[in-house]
């Protein structure tokens, strides 16, 4: 291959420029991407950017050495993507011609009906979201987030520690249900009653309220909740878009193999974009996880340089952390997976367990809060299990 184009420029796209170099690539590497900023690091975002810990230089993702002799077009947003001859399309009209692809466009933050244009609402996505919902929070006042889920939940647990009155409101009976399961998803929303945030469940959403700028948030069961703020943390949703009629098959973002291969020759898809084939479940899943970001260009690099006559590896169980109200939180796994969970160490009313979720007697997913060492020794084996 005389050129390689990686389409979006975060984790999942400098983890693929890496592994093209590392694994011998040596000819022409264009790094596109829509933000005008350098690759940085999101989880931050949520916690100690927004509460002011650190600044942006932290958040760089590349240290000063590195040199990948990449052309970098930032600020330019991918539109389409032509499959013969392969040429990425540009939304300012130029044209990336390349013989290797691997698409890495992440994924944006779903939005509400009427939040455009209103001022105080926020999602949390990119360096100027935080920016921006940084410099709301340092005025104070009463913040209500929007969705139960774990950025929802960092976005709370921060606020809180900055001395806001912080509510949050989730449609299902249980935040986190989704991907730690009801049990353990009680016990880990618990920690913001602890610390004097309002939850409320089981009620959706019908608007928000505001003239210029929002001032309640109005629930379907007709109870209205004031607000001087107000993020938005229902999900995200894949940058495929502009795939569309390029060839390449989506399905809840790009339908991959085991190995990021996509439906057509030459372009792979890594990171929140990517919904690869898991041959433990027998489904494709998308993992919008910074460790899947971090790792598993490696594979899709190896399947592109070898045009698919790679041998896929397994990849490692889906792993994350988050960090809220001074408790580390670690999940590794797929708890849909399992018919059982057991607290092995601790106890819930401490908020500092280790549950091993298990199928048919074998564990397929481990949650730790605040159990590092015991969490680790399990994530090992979980990943010597799938290996």
């Amino acid at each position: 291959m005389r050129t390689v184009a990686v389409v979006g420029a975060s984790l999942a796209g400098l983890s693929a420029a890496r592994s093209l170099r590392k694994q011998g690539y040596d000819g022409r590497l264009v790094v596109i991407g829509d933000e005008v900023h350098r690759p940085y690091d999101r989880p931050p975002l949520s916690k100690e950017f927004l509460a002011g810990r650190i600044g942006e230089v932290e958040l760089a993702l590349e240290p000063d050495d590195e040199d990948l002799r990449a052309e970098w077009l930032l600020g330019a947003r991918a539109t389409g993507l032509d499959s013969a001859p392969r040429a990425v399309r540009l939304a300012d009209g130029r044209e990336v011609r390349a013989d290797g692809i691997v698409i890495a466009t992440g994924a944006s933050a779903r939005i509400l009906p009427g939040m455009d244009g209103l001022a105080g609402v926020h999602t949390l996505r990119t360096l100027d979201d935080a920016r921006a919902l940084r410099d709301e929070l340092a005025l104070g006042g009463r913040l209500v987030v929007i969705g139960g889920g774990f950025i929802g939940a960092e976005v709370a647990s921060t606020a809180c520690a900055l001395g806001l009155d912080v509510t949050i409101v989730e449609a299902a009976p249980t935040p986190l249900a989704g991907p730690l399961g009801a049990t353990m998803g009680g016990i880990v929303s618990a920690l913001h009653a602890d610390h004097g945030v309002r939850l409320l469940c089981g009620t959706g959403v019908k608007g928000l309220s505001g003239e210029t700028r929002v001032d309640a948030v109005l629930m379907e069961d007709g109870r209205s909740v004031p607000a001087d703020i107000v993020v938005v943390g229902v999900g995200a949703r894949p940058c495929v878009e502009w795939l569309a009629g390029s060839g390449v098959e989506l399905d809840d973002g790009v339908k991959c193999g085991a190995d990021g291969r996509t439906s057509l020759a030459g372009v792979v898809a890594v990171g929140d974009c990517a919904s690869w084939y898991d041959p433990r479940a027998g489904t494709h899943r998308r993992v919008e996880h910074w460790t899947g970001a971090l790792e598993r260009p490696e594979a899709a690099v190896a399947a592109l340089l070898s045009w698919g006559e790679s041998e896929p590896r397994l990849p490692r169980p889906p792993y994350f952390w988050s960090d809220q109200y001074g408790v580390k939180i670690q999940f590794v796994g797929n708890a849909t997976r399992a018919d059982s969970v057991t607290i092995e160490e601790g106890a819930a009313h401490d908020r500092n367990v280790l549950a091993v979720y298990r199928r048919a007697g074998h564990p397929v997913a481990v949650l730790g809060m605040n159990q590092p060492r015991l969490f680790t020794r399990w994530r090992k084996q979980l990943a010597a299990k799938a290996s």
